[in-house]
């Protein structure tokens, strides 16, 4: 695109969408070396740099589309440029993961190139949910997939998005009693609204996360 008309884009970007923020801080992780790594929103030439690096194929923008987000059409417009599959997985980071959503992005996984690069805005919620449903697809633990919601990548179990915390919780309840699956717990007994009603969040975290780093 031409720099006249990208200037808009980088405006929103960097000052509405927080990206100013980003361009130090690639808040990077390795969900499995050589197919799946994670990331806040990538700006174009991170996405390329870490082309050139890892040997990305895909990108899978956990945010979905946003047609008034000038990172969402920097993004799209750097993957098309970079010869990257862009696929949109949208997800929640304050709501009980819906199963649909969940077995989509498993088709996904299953049907992607490989590697891919995972991200949402921060890398902190949603990319840890993704990331952690990855593991369980390859048979990791609960605990393995729980890891992925850490406080390193600037995840803050206390808050509203504690409840994807609850989740791999749940179903690590239910993987200790019975050893089921995770997609025939998922499919059979998982309920969004069960998990709603039963989690409670903080008030001190929920100002943190929502007042105070304005997370999405």
């Amino acid at each position: 695109m031409p720099a006249s008309s990208t200037a808009p884009l980088w405006l929103n970007s960097l000052f509405v969408d927080h990206a100013l923020l980003r361009l130090g801080w690639r808040n990077w992780g390795v969900v499995e070396a050589g197919r799946l790594y994670r990331s806040n929103h990538p700006l174009p030439w991170q996405l390329g740099a870490a082309k050139r690096r890892f040997g990305l194929r895909t990108v899978i923008n956990l945010r979905g589309e946003r047609t008034g987000c000038g990172s969402d059409r920097l993004g799209r417009a750097a993957a098309a440029e970079f010869g990257l599959t862009h696929i949109d997985a949208p997800f929640e980071s304050r709501g009980a993961p819906h199963k649909d959503r969940i077995l989509r992005l498993a088709e996904i996984f299953h049907a992607m190139e490989e590697p891919a690069l995972m991200h949402c805005k921060s890398g902190a919620d949603r990319t840890g949910l993704a990331a952690g449903l990855w593991l369980l697809l390859q048979g990791r633990t609960p605990a393995e997939a729980l890891a992925q919601l850490s406080l390193r990548h600037g995840h803050v179990r206390q808050s509203r998005t504690g409840i994807l915390d609850a989740f791999f919780l749940a179903y690590a309840a239910a993987h200790a009693r019975e050893g089921k699956p995770f997609l025939d717990w998922l499919r059979d007994d998982y309920s969004e609204a069960a998990l709603r009603e039963a989690f409670q969040s903080r008030a001190w975290a929920d100002r943190l996360v929502d007042g105070i780093l304005r997370r999405e």
